[in-house]
């Protein structure tokens, strides 16, 4: 204000000089007077522009002052808290950041078996379950099935110990515990089991999660609880693995995890769990992950022992898994899912435990290694922005040991294989429905087959 002020007058002066100077030319005293007075207003307008300009400085400087000790006051609160004061997600419990999350689903479904009736409280009627499809039945037979045992909760913690990150994950559902804890005509009560609980430190891993030698990306969406069994591997035990960063693309994982050898007998396919094993196994698996998408490559080398009396032996399995999540189409809005495993010994890694480690020679105590085939493939397409499908194929087979009697193996498991289709709804953000058909055969060694038609409709509210 005071600026403009001095401006003003200083204009008005300075435009009066000339008609003022015309008027009183002839007054030499009346011209001294004018310059006088003109003078004492260039003095005022100097003055006030000083005072300005003077002004402006104390008001900078306290600007200035009071951005730093504002910035001073967040440094201060982030070093104490050692991290930002408010979380993206989840609330906060003392100095971690806890999330409740999970789903709640329901499934039903209808299922035809070419070779017989399946057990009532059999897993293989709440998902798909190669190993149980009936073989050798007087009939085929259609059966119902309800449920809401794979609803799933987890309990995440993270937080910030200096400069380290730790973290915390707990993980269950109604699904995993085997057998049933209530009665499908009255109840139907599920114990809750666990999945996952581990703790990661930084780059290590100590507690159960999905093996390593498993790429679960490359998991393809289904109603189902897997999907494509027979050609997954699919693992969660106890272990401690570490991270190595390689480059922005690559990280290498190192494991060592829980063993144990799955055997059966020349008299029966009934599997055996021996826990009879003095190594863990040792797995490693490399992630790439690029433009073009995602790949990964897992070996394993473990050791396989079973003791019977005075029988014992202790044989090394191994395996490969190479897997992927592939983007494709106009704007990568497909892709392409798959996974290929093969080794021997490798059984309880693939299709739940569809075919035995090894086989345990009557006579000698033995252990005759399996070979063991398994993958899937898999095709997301989606047909706007609520409906999506996915089509999926598995496959396993399995060699048994030769140099025993024609016949020994004719009741085992030789392969199986499926494929399905389904149409997935998102109605709102985080509730889906789905609907599928699967079309899946089992094969034992003797040439018998048994095979599964199942409609499944599943509805999920993911939070």
């Amino acid at each position: 204000m005071a600026r403009s002020r001095a401006m003003l007058l200083a204009a008005a002066a300075i435009v009066a000089v000339p008609g003022a100077a015309r008027a009183q030319a002839a007054d030499p005293a009346a011209m001294e007077a004018r310059l006088k007075q003109l003078e004492e207003a260039v003095a005022a307008l100097r003055a006030e522009l000083d005072a300005a300009r003077a002004q402006a400085a104390r008001t900078e400087a306290s600007v200035v002052a009071q951005g730093a000790a504002t910035k001073a006051t967040e440094v201060r609160i982030a070093a104490m808290e050692g991290k930002p004061a408010a979380p993206a997600e989840g609330f906060r419990v003392g100095g971690m950041n806890v999330k409740i999350g999970g789903f709640i689903k329901t499934v039903a479904n209808s299922t035809t078996y070419s070779g017989g009736k399946i057990a009532p409280l059999a897993l293989g009627r709440d998902f798909y379950l190669p190993q149980q499809i009936p073989i050798g039945g007087v009939r085929p037979t259609t059966e119902n099935d309800f449920s809401a045992k794979q609803t799933r909760l987890f309990l995440a913690l993270s937080g910030d110990v200096g400069r380290h990150v730790l973290k915390g994950y707990v993980e269950t559902d109604f699904q995993t515990a085997a057998g049933t804890q209530g009665t499908e005509r009255t109840t139907n009560g599920y114990d809750l089991a666990l999945r996952r609980a581990y703790i990661q430190f930084d780059n290590l891993l100590i507690g159960q999660d999905w093996s390593t030698f498993q790429y679960v990306a490359a998991l393809p969406e289904t109603t189902d609880f897997i999907g494509p069994t027979e050609g997954s591997v699919f693992v969660r035990q106890p272990l401690i693995r570490y991270s190595l960063k390689l480059s922005k693309a690559a990280t290498l994982h190192l494991a060592i995890e829980n063993p144990q050898t799955s055997t059966a007998t020349t008299a029966s396919p009934a599997l055996i769990e021996n826990d009879d094993n003095h190594l863990p196994d040792f797995i490693t698996r490399l992630n790439y992950a690029a433009s073009f998408g995602e790949l990964s490559l897992a070996g394993a080398v473990f050791q396989l022992r079973a003791e019977n009396g005075t029988q014992r032996d202790a044989q090394i399995g191994w395996g490969l898994s190479a897997a992927g999540k592939i983007p494709f189409g106009a704007g990568k809005r497909y892709d392409l899912r798959f996974m290929a495993s093969y080794g021997q010994g490798l059984g309880r890694y693939l299709g739940l435990n569809f075919a035995p480690d090894a086989i345990v020679a009557p006579a000698t105590g033995k252990l005759l290694l399996t070979e063991n085939f398994a993958a899937f493939a898999a095709v997301r397409v989606p047909w706007s922005t609520a409906l999506r499908s996915s089509v999926m194929f598995g496959y396993q087979s399995v060699g048994y040991p030769s140099g025993l009697a024609p016949g020994t193996f004719n009741a085992f498991n030789r392969q199986a294989w499926s494929g399905a289709a389904n149409l997935f709804w998102s109605t709102v953000k985080g509730f889906d429905l789905g609907i599928e058909y699967r079309h899946g055969e089992r094969a034992l060694v003797s040439g018998a087959t048994g095979r599964l038609d199942r409609v499944e409709i599943a509805g999920k509210y993911s939070f």
